[in-house]
C-alpha cells in the first residue's frame, strides 16, 4: 500500500439479513483509496449504496447488516478487525462524520455545548473549563456571531443552517484526519448550502482534512471535489477525476446523470431522463445492473457482470463497451 494513503477501502461487501430469506447486498465488492488532504465525491441515486458505505467504514452498521468481506484500512489499521472499544477511539477523533439530518444526529436534551464538549473531554482529555472555551472557540471558527450564548442553547432554538454547522464544530473539534460528510446540505436552501460547503472547504484547508464527501449533486461535485466515484446497484460504476467525468464521461449511468443537468450553454426543450429506477439490492439483474434501463444494452449485457476496468489513466468504468 502506498504510504500516502490515508483510507483503502478493498473487497467491500456489506449485505443485510432480510426476515424472508433474502439477502439484500447495499455494498458488493468495492474498492477505492483517500489520500491526504483529498477530496473524494461519492455520487450516485437514492438506494445505489453511498449511505452504507460510509457506515460500514466507520463500523455503523447494525443488526441485521453485517460487513460479509473486505477491509477498511486507515492509517495502516484495519478498523474491520477492531473491538467496539477500539472502534470508540477511533471515531469522532481521527475520523468524524457530518450526517444529512442534523435534528436528529443531535441530541434534543443536551445543548450544543455540552455536545461539542463531550468529544474534546472524551479524545482531547480536556477539562470542562478547557473544553468549553474551545467549544467557544469552534463555534466562533465556524461562522456563529454569538457563540457564547449559542453553546447554551439547545438544537430546535437552531436553524437548518446553524445546526448544521453546529455539527462541523462537533466534527471537527477533534481534527479529524478524514471527514465524512454524507449529503450534509439535503434540507437546506441554496444560499445556505454554498456557505456550508465552502465552509467545510475552509476547515479541509486549514487542518489537510481528507473528505469523503456523498451527494447526489453534481454540482456540488464539479465546485468541491478533486475526483469522483459513480456508484450504481452497490457497486462503482465509475472512477476518474472530476475534469474527466465532465469532459469525457464513460459510463451510460454517468451519461444519463449529467443529461438530467440544466445546462447555461445549451438550450434544450426537455432535460434527459434515466428510465425506470434503482433495483432493489436483494434482486439486481444477473449480468449489467444497469442493463435494464441503459439505452446501450447489449445481449452480453444481460447474461455477464462487468469488471471495473481502466480505459485510460486514473479512469476507471464498469462497462463491456469498454472491453
Amino acid at each position: 500500500m502506498m504510504q500516502d494513503t490515508l483510507l483503502k477501502v478493498e473487497g467491500l461487501k456489506t449485505y443485510f439479513y432480510l426476515d424472508d430469506k433474502k439477502i439484500s447486498k447495499a455494498v458488493d465488492g468495492i474498492n477505492f483509496s483517500i489520500n491526504p488532504g483529498e477530496t473524494v465525491a461519492l455520487v450516485g441515486e437514492s438506494g445505489s449504496g453511498k449511505s452504507i458505505t460510509s457506515l460500514s467504514i466507520m463500523q455503523l452498521i447494525n443488526k441485521p447488516g453485517k460487513i460479509k468481506e473486505g477491509s477498511v484500512t486507515f492509517n495502516g489499521e484495519d478498523l474491520v478487525k477492531l473491538s467496539d472499544k477500539q472502534m470508540a477511539k477511533v471515531r469522532g477523533n481521527d475520523i468524524a462524520m457530518i450526517f444529512q439530518e442534523p435534528m436528529t444526529a443531535l441530541n434534543p436534551v443536551f445543548t450544543i455545548g455540552n455536545q461539542i464538549m463531550e468529544t474534546l473531554m472524551k479524545h482531547k482529555k480536556l477539562s470542562k473549563i478547557q473544553a468549553q472555551k474551545r467549544a467557544i472557540e469552534l463555534l466562533k471558527m465556524v461562522g456563529f456571531p454569538r457563540a457564547e450564548e449559542t453553546v447554551k442553547e439547545y438544537p430546535h432554538q437552531l436553524s437548518g443552517g446553524m445546526r448544521q454547522r453546529a455539527m462541523i464544530a462537533i466534527a471537527m473539534s477533534c481534527d479529524p484526519k478524514l471527514l465524512i460528510a454524507d449529503e450534509p446540505t439535503t434540507a437546506l436552501d441554496v444560499t445556505i448550502q454554498a456557505q456550508i460547503l465552502d465552509l467545510m472547504k475552509e476547515m479541509k484547508e486549514k487542518f489537510n482534512t481528507a473528505v469523503l464527501l456523498i451527494t447526489h449533486d453534481l454540482g456540488v461535485v464539479a465546485e468541491y471535489a478533486d475526483r469522483v466515484m459513480v456508484m450504481y446497484g452497490g457497486q462503482i460504476v465509475e472512477d476518474t477525476t472530476v475534469e474527466r467525468l465532465f469532459t469525457n464521461p464513460k459510463h451510460p449511468y454517468t451519461i444519463g446523470l449529467l443529461e438530467s443537468l440544466p445546462s447555461i450553454e445549451k438550450e434544450v426543450r426537455r432535460l434527459g431522463a434515466i428510465k425506470g429506477t434503482v433495483p432493489p439490492s436483494h434482486s439486481f439483474p444477473t449480468g449489467c445492473r444497469f442493463s435494464d434501463r441503459c439505452p446501450k444494452v447489449m445481449d452480453k449485457c444481460r447474461e455477464i457482470h462487468p469488471e471495473l476496468i481502466p480505459t485510460e489513466t486514473g479512469h476507471d468504468v464498469r462497462c463491456h463497451l469498454y472491453e
